[in-house]
Formats: structure tokens, C-alpha cells, sequence
């Protein structure tokens, strides 16, 4: 007897594979949605009718520079009639970050598809700030939108860790002076779903909360305890992946970069030279 040994591997030699000489190979299907820059300029039949609009994205490209350095720019667009409000629109276009301000007064706030431009709305407010991240953002994150109870919150049954967590963060969010943000990490650490329904509560909740769009997406979102964010990771799939706090003055990937705050400014540059 032959033992199976010698016998040959399944799946090889004739008429293991297809008969058709054009039969085509099935691929997995591969990752897919994420938001890349694509060149677009917008059609323009006279550039001397939309001169307003032409030199504030000049000064918009300029001001990129600027704050590449650490700076911020500010730019209103209320004055500008409908076509070269328009013109700015279709530049500016939707990029990957998009923010929700709560409180007096409300903002939207999307990045355009320069990342470090960001387009800013709200009653009476229509402009746009050049920078790492809107002013907003920064000065009004942590004003509570509900309130923080604090480490005395009752505890129901369940509550395991959590009490531990929170004197962590009130700690660290205390003695917080910029520099390295400290990170807890839940998903690597064990914790009941009372835990977290008790966290939220006791942490409260801030003015600000922040989308980013990528390969799946990015939520994070303002506790009312200062400094305290929650940073959010979720597949394309929109399955949470990655769950964590960070204590620190602004997560680092809602932050436009200053490499991309530069190139920015060039490829603005570039569709004005498209355009004129």
C-alpha cells in the first residue's frame, strides 16, 4: 500500500485549476474609501469678476505659511457677494475633519481639502482660520455640556475599575502642563459596561466634538474634566478598534501637521495659477 504520503497534494496538477483560458482570478476585496486630495480647479470664465475671492485665497496661501510656524490667520467671508463666496466654496471643497462646537454661539466647522484650512459657520460667523486647529477648538473644548459628577458618583453594581481610572485622570488632567499626553487605554485594560456608563457620567461632557475620516473613522470627543478627551477609533466595518482617554490640550490626530500646513499653501497656489 502507498502510504498517503506519496500521495499528490490536493488541489494540484490536472484539472485542479480552471479549463478557461479566460477565466479571471477572484480577488478579496481590498480596503477601500479612503479620502485622498485630488486636484480640482474650478471653472472660472472671467477671473476679473471674482478678484475678492482671487486674493483671499492668495492670502489664505500665505497665511498657511505662517502658521506652519505656530501661528493662526483669520479670514471673513461675510462681505463677499455670491459668486466669489461660491468660488471660495468649490476651492475649498471637504477634507477629512469636521468639528461640532457646542454652546453660545454654535459652530460647524469642516476642514477643506487643505488640511489646516478650516471653514468655520455659525449665526452671523462665516469664515475661515488657517491653523493647526480653529481657535474654538481650543479656547471652549472642556465648558461643560454635561456637567462632570465627579469621583463621588453613586456606583451600581458592576462598577469595577472605573473609580480607579477616574482618580488616574483627575490626577494627571490636574497636574497637566502640556508637554506628552497621558494615554489610558481601555481597550487594553479590563472594565465592565457599568465601568464605562459610570466613567461618561462622572467625566462629564465637554463643548467639542471632533470626526475624522480615513480608513474607517476617528471620534473624539470633549470630557468636562479639563485636558480629559476620549479618542475613539472605529474600522471600516464601523467597529470600535481602539478605545482610549487622553489627557492632553489637543489629540494629535485632529492636528494639522506644519509639513501639511505648507503644502497646503502650495497647492492653493497652484489652482490660483490654474485659475488666473
Amino acid at each position: 500500500m502507498v502510504s498517503n504520503f506519496h500521495l499528490p497534494p490536493v488541489g494540484f496538477g490536472p484539472g485542479s485549476q480552471p479549463e478557461d483560458d479566460d477565466a479571471q482570478l477572484e480577488y478579496m476585496q481590498l480596503p477601500s474609501g479612503m479620502r485622498t486630495y485630488s486636484a480640482h480647479t474650478p471653472d472660472v470664465d472671467d477671473p476679473s469678476t471674482v478678484t475678492p475671492a482671487l486674493k483671499t485665497l492668495a492670502d489664505i496661501a500665505h497665511a498657511c505659511v505662517g502658521s506652519a510656524k505656530g501661528g493662526m490667520a483669520s479670514f471673513d467671508l461675510s462681505h463677499l457677494d455670491t459668486e466669489n463666496r461660491a468660488l471660495i466654496a468649490e476651492t475649498m471643497g471637504q477634507g477629512e475633519v469636521s468639528l461640532k462646537i457646542r454652546g453660545i454661539p454654535a459652530l460647524r466647522v469642516q476642514e477643506s481639502v487643505f488640511a489646516g484650512v478650516w471653514m468655520i459657520a455659525g449665526v452671523g460667523i462665516d469664515k475661515i482660520e488657517v491653523g493647526p486647529i480653529p481657535s474654538a477648538a481650543l479656547s471652549r473644548a472642556f465648558e461643560p455640556c454635561r456637567k462632570a459628577e465627579g469621583k463621588t458618583h453613586p456606583r451600581g453594581a458592576g462598577v469595577v475599575n472605573a473609580p480607579a481610572l477616574m482618580a488616574e485622570l483627575e490626577e494627571k488632567s490636574g497636574s497637566f502642563m502640556g508637554g506628552e499626553p497621558h494615554v489610558v487605554n481601555l481597550t487594553l485594560l479590563p472594565h465592565t459596561e457599568e465601568d464605562l456608563v459610570w466613567m461618561d457620567a462622572a467625566l462629564g461632557e465637554g463643548a467639542v466634538t471632533i470626526l475624522s475620516r480615513g480608513y474607517g473613522n476617528c471620534r473624539i470627543t470633549a470630557t468636562a474634566l479639563p485636558h480629559v478627551w476620549r479618542v475613539q477609533f472605529f474600522n471600516s466595518m464601523d467597529t470600535l478598534i481602539l478605545d482610549t482617554f487622553e489627557v492632553t490640550t489637543m489629540p494629535e490626530v485632529a492636528i494639522a501637521a506644519s509639513e501639511d500646513l505648507i503644502d497646503s499653501g502650495e497647492r492653493i497656489l497652484e489652482v490660483l495659477e490654474a485659475i488666473r
